[in-house]
């Protein structure tokens, strides 16, 4: 008889003896692990335990289902777990954890095996969740995908996008257990924000178990009912605050914070770790269950960002009549989805605006349609890069750096591969008003450590970036406007960005050739330089004309066309001290060029207007260029 029992059959006195052992064992080395590193959450992660060793052992250990934790601050309980199903070095867990140098962090992350995605900031674990679920139904599978969920973490808004998608999109496979314990940091629920979590959830469309969160029999019989529903299921276990451990216990029970996030004392916890010593018995049997564990998890593999895939890029097109960056790029990811299966787009009720529209209507079932509620869009966007698709996610720029920041900064944390394409960017979105103006969009992912940023100069170079972010691993985020405006030309009128040219990450374009001032311009800015050229160049004044891609890295390119430059001239739809201008002056005294450096951009709110008029009031038209140019030569 097996000692790891299988969903649907009943628990056994052997197998209801081996849940308690290794219960035991995870609750022992939970208060060493706190008690040793005098810092972490204990409370949390002992109220969880029993539920987790349920999944575990019932099912993950059996089958390698994933699991998404969105308390991730309980991971004394995940490293716990990992580790006494054989996954990890229990004593290099206990004594490592949070220490310098060790992969097990305070709050759970994917460089340990078994955790497939890292989590800290509350409400993003079951939306990550969501998208593998949803990922295993796109690929003809109805596995089961797990979530962990706290109580207080529910407060969080993104949980009720979450909900509100896993309905609708039907995803019977998705199983949350959520650990109600009724504390959280401060003070207990009622005190600081009650939650209704089964009155939501069900008027959401999940079923909602309630169980005890202590009482295996309980929690058993609640996964098969989960197992067998037509929804996404909350199993709502009620649990106590440091259970297993008597006085944190005690305390949990008159619903107090104490043990939230604070270690014990070695002398104060000496008896408890005592208490939960496995006798020789226990020991055995717990071996015994090792020895059936049948799912091992993989080494995490971490792409270093900008390594190129096998994607086939397809055939680049030309553009040469008016049109917007976003009609290019809609285009682009529509001939993406036609030659790679997993290119898939994500939007938010946007798709007419951010010409998602095309992928939506010839693959309906790539397009995922989230609904205004950007920041679980963002979390599912890492879901489903780490599930192996390549998502382009869309909306505008004002929404997707600053709604949604949060989320791409986890994303950007977990190595992920999202493509971040926003339209409607800077004052380009026009009469829409300051709201909708993002002007401070770029300088939101400068500090990200894998998230490149990218601003096309026109439709042409659009198309050849969304191939290249497509065919190449990282977050990506790809900014443009909405309006309309003509193709930048070589001197011969053709494409300046035609068929031989090829992009790559940070690549500067000389556009123009000038004498010793040089305008730096990115985005849509770069065709107001360029008419800027055409008047200065007709009154003997050529200027050089440099299109720079991305404000984040600049390549050897733009060191040359800069050298014996006196003056340059930054010009961007952006605010200045957060974007191009200020990347510039870093770039000039690194490279130890004697440049002056002077910015045009948007230096402060706007109000509606067409995006040539909010140009010129912002003085970044062609004409503002012109003029301040003059005073210069």
């Amino acid at each position: 008889m097996s000692l790891l029992p299988k969903v649907g059959t009943e628990l056994n006195v052997e197998q209801l003896e081996a849940l308690k052992v290794f219960a035991k064992a995870c609750r022992h080395d939970i208060i060493q692990m706190v008690t040793n590193a005098q810092s972490g959450h204990p409370g949390g992660s002992l109220s969880s335990i029993d539920f987790l060793t349920t999944v575990y052992l019932g099912v993950i250990a059996q089958g390698g289902e994933k699991l998404v934790y969105s308390n991730g601050h309980i991971s004394p309980a995940a490293y716990s777990v990992l580790a006494n199903l054989g996954y990890l070095d229990r004593d290099e867990v206990v004594r490592d954890f949070r220490q310098i140098g060790s992969i097990f962090e305070g709050h759970v992350t994917r460089h340990v095996p078994g955790i497939w995605y890292g989590t800290g900031p509350l409400g993003i674990g079951c939306s990550v969740a969501s998208a593998f679920a949803l990922s295993e139904k796109l690929g003809r599978s109805n596995r089961k995908v797990f979530g962990v969920l706290g109580d207080g973490d529910a407060q969080e808004g993104e949980v009720y996008e979450m909900m509100n998608f896993a309905a609708k999109n039907q995803l019977n496979n998705l199983i949350v257990f959520c650990d109600a314990n009724g504390v959280q940091l401060s003070d207990s629920l009622a005190k600081i924000m009650p939650v209704n979590l089964k009155g939501h959830f069900e008027a959401a469309g999940w079923l909602v178990l309630e169980s005890n969160g202590h009482d295996f029999a309980a929690l058993w019989k609640a996964l098969a009912q989960a197992y067998a529903s037509e929804k996404p299921v909350l199993i709502l276990a009620k649990t106590v605050m440091g259970k297993g451990v008597d006085f944190m216990e005690k305390e949990g029970l008159a619903m107090k914070a104490i043990w939230h996030g604070k270690a014990p004392s070695k002398e104060q916890i000496q008896p408890a770790i005592d208490a939960l010593c496995l006798s020789d018995v226990e020991a055995r049997l717990l071996e015994k269950v090792r020895a059936e564990v049948s799912w091992k998890p993989q080494k995490p593999e971490f792409t270093a960002s900008l390594t190129a895939n096998k994607l086939n890029p397809g055939k680049a097109k030309v553009y040469t009549e008016l049109t917007d960056c976003r009609t290019a790029y809609g285009m682009a990811l529509l001939d993406l989805a036609e030659l790679n299966p997993q290119v898939m787009a994500l939007d938010a009720d946007l798709r007419g605006s951010v010409m998602t529209k095309f992928l939506a209507e010839k693959f309906p079932e790539r397009h995922v349609e989230c609904g205004i509620a950007e920041q679980n869009m963002m979390s599912l966007g890492g879901g489903f890069s780490l599930a192996e698709y390549v998502p382009f996610v869309s909306t505008f720029g004002a929404f997707m750096t600053s709604r949604a920041k949060d989320q791409a900064r986890v994303n950007d944390i977990n190595c992920t591969n999202v493509k971040m394409v926003a339209t409607h960017s800077g004052l380009s979105v026009g009469e829409d008003g300051p709201t909708h103006q993002s002007i401070d969009d770029m300088g939101s992912f400068l500090g990200m450590f894998n998230t490149m940023v990218i601003e096309p100069a026109d439709p042409n170079q659009t198309d050849r970036i969304i191939r290249y972010v497509a065919t190449h691993y990282g977050n990506f985020y790809v900014r443009m406007g909405r309006h309309k405006f003509p193709i930048l030309t070589k001197e011969d009128g053709t494409p300046f960005y035609g068929e031989d040219y090829a992009y790559e990450y940070g690549r500067t374009d000389l556009v123009r050739d000038g004498g010793e001032v040089a305008v730096v311009a990115t985005g849509a800015t770069v065709y107001e330089a360029f008419e800027a050229w055409k008047t200065q160049s007709e009154k003997g004044k050529p200027f050089k004309l440099i299109a720079v891609s991305s404000i984040k890295h600049f390549d050897e390119n733009l060191v040359k066309s800069l050298k014996g430059v006196k003056q340059v001239v930054t010009v961007e739809d952006h605010n200045l001290k957060s974007g191009l201008y200020s990347q510039m002056a870093v770039f000039i005294l690194e490279n130890g060029l004697q440049s002056q450096l002077k910015g045009l951009g948007v230096n402060e709110y706007q109000f509606s207007g067409k995006a040539e008029e909010l140009y010129l009031k912002a003085g970044i038209y062609r004409q503002n260029i012109v003029e301040y140019l003059d005073k210069l030569q």
